[in-house]
């Protein structure tokens, strides 16, 4: 297991932008795909966007494309989340997640889960 720890969520105005970071600890991060998902309230969990191990392959959800990169650092055992021109229904807490499979968009196959950083977009 991995231990995860979400930072850097916040208010901002629509057309903002926040980086979100995600530490981890416990075990070796490149051992791990990694994700961002988030829940907005009364709403299910919803994938964000996917890392390899390595970081030379990297999926979105349709309505991030475009303005969120995932991006992470393996020396520094973080991945991060940097989010572009923000929408108000990009509110929601955001999570970092791992998974020792190849990852994807379904949130069973994560099994490590931070406590969530809240991302406020105000209109």
């Amino acid at each position: 297991q991995v231990q995860l720890v979400e930072s850097g969520g916040g208010l901002v105005q629509a057309g903002g932008s926040l980086r979100l970071s995600c530490a981890a600890s416990g075990r070796t991060l490149s051992s791990f795909s990694m994700a961002w998902f988030r829940q907005a309230p009364g709403k299910e969990r919803e994938f964000v966007a996917r890392i390899s191990w390595s970081g030379s392959s990297t999926n979105y959800a349709d309505s991030v494309k475009g303005r969120f990169t995932i991006s992470r650092d393996n020396a520094k055992s973080a991945v991060y989340l940097q989010m572009n021109d923000l929408k108000p229904e990009d509110t929601a807490v955001y999570y970092c997640a791992s998974s020792t499979t190849v990852g994807g968009g379904d949130p069973r196959l994560y099994n490590s889960w931070g406590q969530g950083t809240q991302v406020t977009v105000a209109s």
